[in-house]
């Protein structure tokens, strides 16, 4: 597309400069061909401070195409790690360098287990570092890599290697860490197990929240005192199940929208994740009724860019 306008404005382009004696004829293609230079530059600077998302799964249960939550951010952070070897080829998954884990249901961290064997075997340098807040951090270290369900990598070294392949870190709720450009704070979310969401925010104050599991919450709203460019928020059940989801930490249509009147301000865009395939249709239908120009379900593989 750039070859062909720049053929077609040629003559135009052509005689403008020549006209205002800005260029001879020589020089006009020099001079254009900067130009369109600095626009291909500035637009690879502005892309480069962009966040994307990449959609591994955003099902609230497992069957052919519908893959657990995970969500990876510039090709190297994940938030939550339910799907990840089933879904990325090996050389993505050497890419990885941190893991922010919402709770310790087993669809959300899933893949943890699996990464760990391929870096392992992929004989990556360095190591994957996942974060969370103290219970969690301790379920993982006590059912999953544990030497019993699953070898602990964080135990593990790398060859000659003194470096061990997973490195867990315990976060405090409402204390922010840094890694790869981006401010990653943990929130409190109510849930049935201990559990946090996720505050996003890159160098140009673009934010993502991600809930993880949640049910109605009044703390994590009033703790989010900024605009929020984009939200991924719970809705695993229909309306009609209301009081399930209440029981069990969740959301339905209904509920979210009570969420979004808590908020003090409107996100740019609401993305709805979680969601029991089962009850894909009747929740899609509901989600129509609430009249949100901006809110849509995700689906697995697609991509955002904030």
């Amino acid at each position: 597309m750039i070859g062909r306008k720049l053929s077609t404005s040629s003559n135009v382009v052509d005689k403008l400069l020549i006209f205002h004696g800005k260029v001879n004829r020589n020089e006009k293609w020099l001079f254009f061909g900067s130009e369109v230079l600095k626009i291909f530059l500035r637009r690879r600077v502005e892309r480069s401070v962009y966040m994307k998302i990449k959609v591994l799964g955003c099902s609230g249960a497992e069957f052919p195409k519908h893959h657990f939550s995970s969500f990876l951010i510039d090709g190297k952070i994940l938030l939550d790690a339910g799907s990840v070897t089933d879904v990325l080829s090996e050389k993505d998954q050497l890419k990885i360098k941190s893991i922010f884990v919402t709770h310790a249901h087993l669809d959300h961290i899933k893949g943890i287990p699996f990464l760990a064997d391929n870096i392992l075997i992929g004989n990556r340098q360095g190591r994957v570092d996942i974060f969370s807040i103290p219970p969690v951090i301790k379920a993982i270290k006590e059912n999953l890599l544990n030497d019993v369900v699953w070898p602990d990598f964080t135990k593990i070294p790398r060859g000659v290697s003194s470096s061990r392949i997973l490195k867990l870190h315990k976060l405090k709720p409402g204390k922010s860490v840094r890694t790869e450009d981006y401010c990653i704070t943990s929130l409190k979310v109510n849930h049935a197990v201990p559990a946090v969401g996720y505050l996003v925010e890159n160098q140009k104050k673009r934010r993502l929240f991600y809930s993880g599991d949640t049910g109605p919450t009044d703390k994590t709203w009033k703790e989010i005192a900024v605009k929020i460019d984009c939200l991924i928020l719970d809705v695993t059940f229909p309306n009609e199940m209301a009081r399930e989801a209440i029981r069990t930490g969740h959301l339905t249509p209904w509920l979210l929208r009570m969420e979004l009147s808590k908020m003090k301000y409107m996100p740019e865009r609401i993305y709805v994740t979680h969601t029991k395939p089962q009850y894909l249709k009747t929740i899609i239908s509901e989600l129509k009724e609430l009249r949100i120009n901006h809110l849509r379900l995700l689906k697995d593989g697609e991509s955002i860019e904030l």
